[in-house]
């Protein structure tokens, strides 16, 4: 009797299908749609679940890990230990595929932001470019170098133990060196595409952060928003960064101005002399007022200007600027 029920259960084993096809939900991707956006759709942190999903659908591919359309890719099971959010891997780094090929690996070098959650938000996108200037035969849209310092921004964050959320995301671009940013109208808003009506489009990326921050509030002990642009003023006006925060927000004053400090004492450093009039205010704007977490506004120059082009289109400087950013927000965060 009991041989006869091991083969049973032998030939119950080798009918069961394989473990992709049994209970695995499967999808197609949308346009435009790389593994992270596809993984967030399905409710997946990217940084948790990439290096699952390429082992799971590896054969089906394309160069350089690109998901071709029409094909069904295998969503990884919900780890059992999702919730509370791993910060590193075993290796030390946290894997961000938005940050580009050469850049997606990030080495987490310090626990210093562990414990907190930010959601970075760079202006415009899709169908509207923002603000647009010129040099010679380049067009320069505020969107792509908005993207960039925000991109710059996340690998920072990343590096220093924070999780990111990348609210407005281009599959294809991640940090770019180049002086002039090509451009494209591929953005969206974590998967979702973007509106062309100003209203529609900021509601679009407060109702996504309010969204994640339903959750997010009861995981991380320090939570913000961070909206990044670049203004568009006549040309002879030379600006240096403002920040913004909604009227009567205690906390997004105070992060305002941390940020605005740590950017005069490193113009004090590296440019003694010059003087930073960059300066702090509450202001009405939309997403200030409807985005549930503490927030900032950064207007980083005016996109006219000769001067002011020179802090957006040399890498150094945008680097130079997510950075200063990164530790603004440090600062922010160790006052608490």
């Amino acid at each position: 009797m009991k041989k006869i029920l091991t083969h049973i259960l032998l030939l119950a084993a080798l009918s069961l299908p394989p473990l992709a096809a049994r209970g695995q939900q499967t999808d197609t991707p949308r346009r435009g749609e790389g593994i992270s956006l596809f993984l967030q759709r399905h409710g997946r942190t990217p940084k948790l679940y990439h290096d699952d999903f390429v082992e799971l659908n590896r054969k089906k591919l394309g160069k350089d890990e690109e998901l071709l359309l029409g094909v069904k890719y295998t969503i990884p099971p919900l780890k059992a230990d999702a919730g509370t959010r791993k910060k590193t891997s075993r290796r030390g780094t946290v894997r961000e595929p938005l940050l580009g090929r050469k850049h997606r690996d990030v080495k987490v070098t310090s626990n210093t932001l562990r414990g907190t959650c930010f959601y970075l938000v760079s202006g415009h996108g899709g169908p509207d470019p923002g603000a647009i200037g010129r040099v010679g035969k380049h067009e320069l849209h505020e969107d792509e170098y908005a993207y960039d310092i925000i991109l710059r921004l996340a690998r920072d964050l990343l590096a220093e133990g924070a999780d990111v959320r990348i609210i407005i995301q281009d599959a294809k671009d991640g940090i770019r060196d180049d002086a002039y940013l090509s451009n494209s109208k591929r953005e969206t808003c974590m998967g979702d595409p973007i509106p062309l009506g100003q209203v529609a489009r900021l509601k679009q990326r407060c109702d996504k952060i309010n969204a994640l921050y339903a959750k997010d509030r009861r995981k991380y002990s320090y939570v913000r928003a961070l909206f990044v642009h670049v203004d568009s003023r006549g040309r002879g006006k030379q600006m240096d960064v403002f920040f913004y925060h909604a009227p009567g927000s205690t906390q997004g004053r105070q992060l305002a101005s941390a940020l605005r400090t740590t950017f005069k004492q490193k113009y004090d450093t590296h440019q003694p002399g010059r003087g930073f009039t960059g300066t702090v205010s509450g202001r009405d704007l939309y997403v200030l007022r409807n985005t549930a977490p503490v927030a900032a506004f950064v207007e980083l120059g005016n996109i006219q200007n000769r001067f002011d082009l020179r802090r957006l289109v040399q890498s150094d400087n945008r680097e130079a600027l997510a950075k200063w950013l990164k530790d603004g927000i440090v600062k922010d965060f160790k006052s608490k």
